[in-house]
């Protein structure tokens, strides 16, 4: 990923934990690396644990941030997330996917929170 890129990334997901938390969700982890990916934030949001993909774009000339969560992307967050409630033990818990959406073209921000934005890929079982 280009450092610019790499800059906006790292900015979105730090305006996303402060917009979480305005939200009264719980921060657990963040950037959490699995063998079969990455999740950009885990919370928990009352008793559910949220899988939060944070997506930020400066413009929407390539649609909206949110719509960069394709099927694929999707498939790899539930994989990873499969993983993470399994690891810690959380199998039984509530657990829903969530996404962040951030147009951010200058000075003022645009966020957006999409809960329950997709369901758990059922194609994939850990």
């Amino acid at each position: 990923m280009p450092k610019n890129n790499l800059f906006l990334a790292r900015s979105g997901e730090d305006l996303a934990l402060d917009f979480l938390k305005t939200k009264k969700y719980k921060i657990l982890e963040r950037n959490y690396r699995s063998p079969l990916g990455e999740l950009d934030i885990i919370a928990l949001d009352k008793d559910t644990v949220c899988f939060i993909e944070v997506k930020t774009r400066t413009s929407d000339r390539f649609g909206l941030p949110s719509e960069a969560v394709v099927r694929a992307k999707q498939r790899k967050i539930s994989q990873a997330a499969l993983v993470y409630l399994k690891k810690k033990g959380l199998l039984n818990k509530k657990a829903r996917f969530d996404v962040v959406s951030i147009m951010h073209p200058d000075e003022q921000a645009k966020i957006d929170l999409v809960k329950n934005a997709f369901e758990l890929d059922t194609t994939y079982s850990y």
